[in-house]
């Protein structure tokens, strides 16, 4: 029994749901998404809300149910609301120029600027002179994607800190060598 799959998803008047075979349209103020929908998995529209249910008790159409639920929910969510992520860019000359709509210049010490070219659907903001970076969709996963490359570009280094980190997430520094213990001889 899945808790999760069971809930219905609630939503509301400006946004359209609709269901075409196993693809699942949902329109709303700030965009459209689709989702393909496994095998085995049924989808129920009714007024301003939607019910999935599972046609049989296998092991794998019980593990697409909460999934294709919370993938529905999120869908819902973002083209009503949308998504967004914060970056923190943290060092000595580290910091993000936007260069055009879907365009960013990243300098993040390495000897050449790196530049990183976004999808259409999703939006960037820089604040506090470049060292702030707001991506925004209304796809939670292309987002959360978008963010975690452009935090691999330059991972947050264990003894200073300098780097990419998401906003809110703490670096445990580690001490240097000075703080060792033993001296040099």
């Amino acid at each position: 029994m899945s808790r999760i799959g069971n809930k219905e998803i609630i939503f509301s008047e400006d946004v359209n749901v609709s269901l075409d075979g196993n693809l699942v349209k949902v329109k709303g103020p700030k965009g459209s998404l689709e989702k393909a929908i496994p095998e085995g998995i049924t989808v129920n529209i009714e007024a301003g809300k939607i019910n999935i249910k599972r046609n049989s008790e296998e092991k794998k159409i019980k593990a697409f149910h909460g999934l294709v639920r919370s993938l529905i929910n999120n869908m819902v969510i973002g083209v009503k609301d949308g998504f967004h992520k914060s970056l923190d860019i943290i060092g000595t000359g580290y910091k993000c120029d936007i260069k055009s709509k879907n365009e960013l210049v990243l300098s993040l010490g390495y000897s050449n600027p790196i530049n990183f070219s976004l999808p259409d659907s999703i939006d960037a903001e820089v604040e506090n002179k470049g060292t702030i970076l707001k991506i925004s969709g209304v796809d939670k996963e292309l987002v959360g994607e978008i963010t975690a490359k452009i935090r691999k570009l330059r991972k947050p280094e264990r003894y200073k800190g300098k780097g990419v980190r998401y906003t809110g997430e703490v670096v445990k520094l580690k001490a240097g060598k000075a703080a060792g213990g033993k001296g040099a001889g």
